[in-house]
This record gives C-alpha cells, structure tokens and sequence, in this order.
C-alpha cells in the first residue's frame, strides 16, 4: 500500500503514456504495408521504422502493458479484439516515437532543464502531473504525494519517476509540434464566406428521377470497356492502405448437444442436493463451481442480473436454483445478510513483520499502538513513526473506499465495525491497525455460498466434431474447397479483406492464428490446421490477396460491377430523358411516366434528399444552377435526375467574420496534425512484420 501501492496502481498508466501517448492526436487508420514476407524477416524483428528495428523483446512488453490497461479499463479478460487494440497501440506508439523525435530534431524543438523542473512541480504543471497525482476526494494536486514520488530511493519508484519525466519532456514537444501545425493554418475571407454560405443558404427545387432499379439486372450487358472506363474513373478509389486477405472457411459446432445440456443439468441437480448438507458452505463452493465468487459480503448488482433480484430478496439460510440463467446453471446459498455501509473513511499504521521479527511481534505492536490511541495517543503521529505505508505522511489516512476497494480482511475489519473502532489485522500486505473514521450509506449486503456450472460440449461432442473437421481438412486438399462444403451440406462463410493485424473477422471469436495462417499461405491454399474457436472447429482456405496500393482492375472487377451496371443504366435512363424532348418539367415527368417531386430548404453542405439518399452530384447541380431552366440530366447515387430550381434564399451576412475563421481554423488544425503524421508515414521506409508474432 502507500508508495508502492501507488506505483502498482500507476505503472501501467505511466507505461501505457510512454508507449501510447505521442500518436494520440496523430492516431490515424492503418496505413502501413505488411511489407516483406513474413518469413524473411529477422526471426525476432517485429518491424522497423526508417532503418530503426523494433525487437520483440522491447514490443512485447509494451504490448503486454497495453493489455493489461485495457483489461482494467474494460473489465473481464483478454480477447482477441482487445489483443490487436493492444498492438496496434504499441506499434503506432513506436512510429510516432521514431517519426516524431526525426522532426523535432530537425526543427529545432527541445525542453530545457529549467523547463522540465517547472512542468514537474511549478505552478503550473504538466497535465501528466495533474493526471497523475491529483487526490480524488479534494480535486487538488496533491503535492506531497508528488514529492514523495519524485524524492523516492526505491528503484521502483526511480525507474517510474525518469519515464514519467520522459513522457512529461515528450507530451511537451507533442505539443510545441502541434501548434507549429496549427499556426500554419489560415482562413480566407473568402474561405469563410463559402463557408457560412454553403452552410446557410437554402434552395427549392423539384426534380424527375428515374431509378436504376427500374432497369432490371440482366438486361445489361457489360463490356470490358465499361469496366475500364469506370475503372481509368475511379482509380483513387481503389488504394488499398494495406494489404489484406481473404479466406473462406466452413465451422464444425462444439456447441454442447441435448445429451450434454441433459448431463449438465443432472449433474447440477446432485449438486444442489449435496450442497444442501455440506458441512462447509465456502469449501463446498469453492470445490464445485466453476466460478469463483469471493466467500464475502457482497452488495447488490454484483450477480449475473437474472439472478441477482432474485437472490438479495431472500432470507438467510435460503437456497435459490438450480437455474439456468444465460449460458449456466447456478444454485447458491444465502448463508447471511445484513444492512451495511456503502462506503467507509479509515486510516491505517501498515507494520511490516519482516522488519519487527516475524508475524508475532508485528501483531504485538500493533496492539500496543492500538492501546495508546485508546488512551488518547495521536494515531497520525503514530502512523507517521510506525508505519511502512506511504500514507503515513497523511497521518496514516486513506480515504473513502467502497466495498472491492480493499483486500478481503481489510475490507471486512472495515465494514463490519463500528465509526471509531480500533481493529488489528493481518493482510498479504503485513499488519494492519486500522481506525474506522466514517462509516457512509446504508444497504443490503450477503454473504453467499455460490455454485455455477456451464453448459458445454462433452470430450465425445467435441471428438465428434474434431473428427469431422480433420476429414473434410484431409479431403479438401486438391479438391474443390466450395463443393465438397456442399456435398457435406456446410455452411460456406467468407471473411473478406483481412488485414495482418485485424483482431476480428466474421463469424469467429478467436482468429489470430488463423490469420496468421492466412498470411503464411498463397492463395488458393487450403490453410494446413484446424483452428479452434469457442464454439466450433474451423477449416479455412486463402482465396484472394490484394496488396497494398492501386489494385488493378482485376482485383476490384467483381466489387465495381454494381456500380458498372449503374453507369450503363444511366446512359440508358438519360437517351429517355433526351426522348421526352424539351418541354417543362411537368412535360418530360409525364412523357417518362413519373411525379414531379418537390424539395425545400436543402443546404449545399447537406445534400441529403428526404426519403431518397444523400445525391452529392444532384445538390452541387442544384447550387450550380439558374432557377427557372429545366436542367440537363444527371447521374445520382440511387438514378438519372432532372430538375428546376425555383429559387434560393440566401443568408444574412456573416455578422463576426473573426468567430467564423476561428472555428474554421480550429477544424482544419485537428484535421492538420492528423495529416501531418499520414504525410511522415507515406514518406517514411516501414516495414511491418506483427503478424509473425501476433
């Protein structure tokens, strides 16, 4: 507890900053190319920036760091999404580090040391500082924890304080960087005219549209010229940022069968029975479940919801279930309830037996303190002597605490005292004597005996399962991947465009090593293992890889030809249109069979056309127009469109011209550092190897 509790507490956060923080406003999509086959790469080179390599021993634990950060900000464990986040954190993290610290030094950009002392602990501290070491309870920077921290011998406390002051020193630079971006930024008058008017202007129109639906499908014959036009069109579209891959799979359920569900539910059913004359509630528990639910008092809204109403209306010495409630059978023991506080307000004096010979002594002297308080002692002037706890510089104090703040024997001295009371305990931590402050709220808490057994797939299920899937893995090869799926009569599922480092993909909860495969494979590959997911076992094959930048037609003909078929239909739609001659709109509606359509109020920066969609091409016509003349046809998102503006109202002028440019610069700033950093990237040498590794 103390310094070192505050150094466990904060040193993933600290590391997290020294890893994640320089890509914060910087942080863009991925943008990198998996690069050089994996499989030539330095078996223990995760990448390299600009000739700088990046060893697995250093990634590694910073992707571990990453983790477990985002485990405490999420709750619950690892998964195979929050496994790529992680990575994808430290890997940004490690550009920003390379790409950055090369601008800085060529601009000139530094933190001096006078400067640094004054982030520290000048009147105005680094945000990291107030981040880190402001007290809760007052909202104020708590200074003496700060000095504390920094004055510190321990090596713990050392090597945390340099990466602090590190990331402090970067955070500034960060900084300095970003309002050089920003200050290159400027707004025109003009700018800001087209602006305010593109925002404010209105425009009344009515319009003919023919859908491309109304052409059907077939009746379209493509050519290869199409495809090239729309293609020669379009070609910015079909950057591809990285390379990514696509596989086809078929799954094979471990789902658990009705045989098991049955099996599952009887087994419950003797453990109920049993468990209603065990000797030892908690050991029973502890022995049966496969969930372990701490043997203390637990307040409402700790329990799968189902359950939890359900069993805080119970007296103690009740049982609830067995119940099946999601995905389990639970059966649990109210072995006692009562009404106790919400939160707690303690201090403590932390005696370390190590240091007083042995466990003994320790409880000895706690005693002894505990009867000079009872006498009238200051318990903050004892703390401040006797205490191994950082807090002792507090007298000893530790704030408010809620239930789960403390280990168990803590929390129970805590909470089942009385305001005043005086208590020894022992910890992991060493030996407590504790002094209840304030004891806050009042609700109802038990204590409860708790038994959970899921349902799953039996050992004979799931060898089932796993025997068919190696028979379809053995026959697959050299054969036709998507027929045999049918002649098996299985689900043939895709995953399309599946980057190196994706943490996801369709229909699969756990694919890392399944990518990973993918990306080891040629394509046409059925991939050599049969992966496991939670449900299902997977056979997978490699059907297409598109590298990284312009892909060519070939790669994208199957994609585009909607939009292909759209452009042949257009000019289809618009020869009707130019048949119904050069009457009114009313004329041509009539001649081509449709209603006139009226809109109002449409403004240039949002082209959305009520109960159509959003047609770009139509609205910037609109505002390109004369009112009064029919229009020529032209093509939309969703048809071919004709139509006459009937007029525009135009906005009042800009009434504070400065206000205007100012939150015009304030969006094209954040969308500058962004840029700034894609442009270091595109003109950086990356190469990227994680998928080797993760």
């Amino acid at each position: 507890m103390g310094l070192m509790t505050f150094l466990r507490n904060r040193a993933g956060y600290i590391l997290v900053f020294a890893i994640g923080f320089a890509i914060v406003a910087f942080l863009v999509g991925d943008a990198i190319n998996v690069g050089k086959p994996f499989w030539a790469a330095n078996q223990k080179t995760v990448g390299s920036v600009d000739g700088n390599d990046i060893s697995i021993d250093d990634f590694g634990p910073k992707v571990e760091q990453n983790l477990n950060q985002f485990k405490q900000q999420y709750g619950g464990s690892a998964n195979a999404q929050m496994q790529s986040m992680a990575v994808d954190q430290a890997w940004n993290a490690e550009l920003a580090n390379v790409l950055l610290n090369k601008e800085y030094d060529r601009l000139g950009l530094t933190v001096s040391e006078d400067e640094l002392v004054d982030l520290l602990v000048g009147q105005n501290p680094s945000p990291l500082i107030k981040q880190y070491f402001t007290n809760p309870q007052t909202g104020q920077l708590d200074r003496m924890q700060l000095n504390s921290f920094l004055k510190s011998k321990e090596p713990q406390a050392q090597s945390q304080s340099a990466m602090l002051q590190t990331e402090v020193k970067n955070q500034t630079l960060q900084q300095k960087y970003s309002n050089l971006i920003r200050n290159s930024v400027y707004v025109t008058s003009l700018e800001a005219t087209d602006e305010y008017t593109n925002r404010n202007k209105l425009a009344n129109f009515k319009y003919v549209n023919l859908d491309y639906t109304s052409i059907p499908d077939a009746s379209v014959k493509l050519t290869d010229a199409d495809y090239s036009e729309y293609y020669d069109q379009n070609k910015a579209r079909f950057n591809n940022p990285s390379e990514t891959r696509t596989f086809e799979y078929v799954a094979f359920s471990i789902k658990p069968t009705k045989a098991d569900s049955a099996a599952v539910k009887a087994q419950i059913e003797k453990i109920a029975a049993d468990f209603k004359v065990a000797a030892n509630d908690s050991l029973f528990a502890a022995i049966n479940s496969d969930v372990k639910v701490p043997f203390t008092y637990l307040s409402k809204g700790k329990l799968d919801p189902a359950v939890d109403s359900a069993v805080f209306s119970l007296p103690a010495g009740s049982f609830y279930g067995p119940a099946l409630s999601g995905n389990s059978y639970k059966v649990i023991k109210v072995v006692s309830s009562r009404f106790s506080p919400d939160s707690v307000k303690a201090s403590h004096i932390l005696i370390d037996p190590a240091k007083v010979g042995g466990e003994e002594n320790a409880v000895k002297l706690a005693d002894s303190l505990k009867g000079l308080v009872s006498k009238g002692g200051s318990f903050a002037e004892l703390a401040k002597t006797y205490s191994v706890d950082g807090s002792k510089d507090k007298g000893g104090e530790l704030g408010t605490f809620a239930r789960g703040a403390m280990v168990p024997e803590f929390e129970n001295a805590a909470f089942d005292g009385n305001t005043g009371d005086l208590k020894v305990v022992k910890s992991q931590f060493g030996v407590h004597l504790i002094k209840i402050e304030k004891q806050i709220g009042s609700s109802k808490v038990a204590k409860l005996a708790y038994v959970e057994k899921s349902l799953a797939a039996s050992s004979k299920t799931q060898a089932a399962a796993y025997k068919a899937a190696s028979n379809f893995l053995a026959s697959a090869k050299g054969n036709d991947f998507a027929k045999l799926a049918e002649k098996d009569k299985l689900k043939l599922a895709v995953a399309d465009k599946i980057t190196a480092t994706q943490g996801f993909a369709p229909g699969l909860d756990n694919p890392r090593k399944l990518i990973q495969a993918a990306y080891a494979a040629d394509k046409g590959d059925v991939l050599p293992e049969i992966y496991t997911m939670a449900d299902a076992y997977v056979v997978a094959r490699l059907t297409d890889v598109k590298p990284k930048g312009i892909l060519p037609l070939d790669a994208v003909k199957k994609e585009i030809q909607p939009m292909v078929l759209n452009v042949a239909k257009a000019k289809l739609l618009k020869a009707k249109f130019e048949g119904a001659g050069k009457g009114s709109l009313e004329q041509i509606a009539s001649k081509v069979g449709r209603s006139v359509m009226p809109v109002q109020n449409i403004v240039f920066a949002n082209p959305i056309i009520p109960g159509v969609a959003q047609e770009n091409a139509l609205v910037g016509s609109v505002f390109g127009s004369q009112p009064g003349k029919v229009s020529n046809a032209v093509n939309g998102e969703r048809g071919v469109y004709v139509f006459t503006v009937e007029g525009f109202s135009s906005p009042a002028p800009i009434a504070n011209m400065f206000k205007q440019k100012e939150t015009m610069m304030l969006t094209l700033g954040q969308r500058s550092l962004g840029s700034a950093f894609q442009a270091l990237q595109d003109n950086a040498k990356i190469k990227d190897n994680r998928v080797k590794f993760y």
